[in-house]
């Protein structure tokens, strides 16, 4: 649990903010929950605590565009507590929560019940995400201005993609009134029909209906045609497939207004996981090909993808036992995020700071905050994430804080860990 503010030196830590363009060696001064300085060898009065982060990296607090906190309605699953709990413990001090609950957050008293549990847990912000439609049904449209006067960032039917184009080119066009972006999740669910796994050599090979790549690209084209339509923010989820990631760098190079993230286990994992019906690998986008896992680095890489999410999605372990057809999609991510995503550091793929601005400063331009959010500049609100990167540990899913324990990396060996995060002047320690 989270201290109550104090004033707290951040001594002699790799201090590295995207935002800002600082890499260097310095301490971090904060001051009644908000960064008071930043410089070598401060020397601040007063009582005040230090934490000293010799050896270690000073980041901002990073930012999850995409969690699935189960809470209302699914709490066998996770409840808010234990998802931002979770969440601390892998370096995210904002989360911003689906709305695929039950109820579903398609009206201001869910959002404002999400609001107040967050805050009564007190680990990681929440932001919720309100629905485009009613009870996601995609056929009527929620009330997006209650959505957001009640605390909504964006507006989503994250699971349930809105296969109506009209609804879509509506729900983007209110969404610019409101100042929002639309996040999607780009499916055609009549091309993945009753899919299990991606469409291949894997599938091909236990016998599994497969799910075309073209269901996600086709949806991922829509979207960008609507967007440029509209001249709507529009935010593209998960993204997993080498032809989204083109479709994604030309719409860019046109100007047109739309942003996309993936999440780990996309530039990490193949289809060929789910070799023994490995029900931990399955999910939505499914694991892909190894061709589209380069070309999802490749985005990174070069900004076509401005942001890592984790897609974190948590299930009772009995769903997850049973035979594969019947097991639900999704796996849990808060807390191995964060190693994972230095892997592409060693691998060459992207620098340090890159990896970093893709959990700060990409999120926090998705949501319109980079003005608030994402960066340690001074006179910000104090939301820090400290890394030890030579941390080596095994993921041992019984020690999660999450409630879920569908990780297809249990037993992997893993370098780099969250030592603590600071939200809002706050220390949350991991231990």
């Amino acid at each position: 649990m989270a201290d109550t503010h104090q004033n707290i030196l951040i001594r002699g830590g790799r201090i590295i903010d995207p935002g800002s363009g600082l890499d260097a060696v310095l301490d971090l001064w904060i001051e009644a929950g908000v960064i008071a300085a930043i410089g070598p060898n401060l020397s601040p009065t007063g009582p005040h605590r230090v934490i000293s982060a010799m050896g270690q990296i000073v980041a901002p607090g990073f930012i999850d565009l995409h969690t699935h906190l189960r809470e209302p309605g699914f709490e066998y699953k996770e409840t808010i507590a234990t998802a931002t709990e979770a969440a601390v413990a892998g370096g995210f001090t904002t989360l911003c929560a689906m709305p695929n609950s039950n109820p579903v957050n398609d009206h201001a008293s869910v959002t404002e019940f999400i609001r107040k549990r967050a805050e009564r847990a007190g680990f990681a912000r929440v932001l919720p995400v309100g629905a485009i439609t009613k009870g996601l049904l995609g056929k009527e449209m929620a009330e997006m201005g209650d959505l957001v006067a009640a605390g909504c960032v964006a507006v989503s039917d994250d699971g349930h993609p809105v296969s109506d184009s009209e609804i879509m080119r509506r729900a983007m066009e209110y969404s610019k009134i409101f100042n929002i972006p639309v996040i999607d999740h780009c499916e055609d669910l009549n091309l993945t029909a009753d899919g299990i796994i991606f469409e291949g050599m894997t599938s091909t090979r236990l016998g599994l209906k497969g799910i075309p790549a073209a269901s996600e690209t086709v949806m991922v084209a829509r979207d960008i045609l609507l967007a440029e339509l509209t001249g709507a923010r529009v935010h593209l989820a998960h993204i997993s497939t080498a032809g989204s990631v083109s479709l994604i760098r030309e719409a860019k190079r046109k100007g047109i207004a739309v942003t996309a993230e993936t999440a780990p286990h996309y530039f990490t994992l193949t289809h060929e996981q789910l070799d023994g019906f490995n029900g931990n690998a399955k999910m939505k986008p499914p694991l892909a090909s190894s061709d589209d896992l380069r070309e999802i680095r490749a985005g990174l890489a070069d900004g076509t993808l401005t942001a890592i999410a984790t897609d974190h999605a948590p299930h009772a372990a009995y769903e997850k036992a049973q035979e594969i057809a019947h097991i639900p999609f999704g796996i849990v991510g808060l807390e191995t995020a964060l190693p994972l995503s230095l892997r592409l550091v060693e691998d060459g793929v992207c620098s340090l700071s890159d990896m970093i601005r893709a959990f700060t400063t990409g999120p926090a331009a998705v949501l319109g905050r980079a003005n608030t959010m994402g960066c340690l500049a001074v006179g910000r609100a104090a939301d820090v994430t400290l890394i030890d990167p030579e941390a080596e540990w095994v993921v041992d899913a019984t020690l999660f804080k999450s409630k879920g324990r569908n990780s297809p990396f249990i037993g992997w060996k893993m370098r780099g860990r969250a030592t603590a995060v600071i939200v809002q002047g706050k220390v949350v320690e991991n231990g």
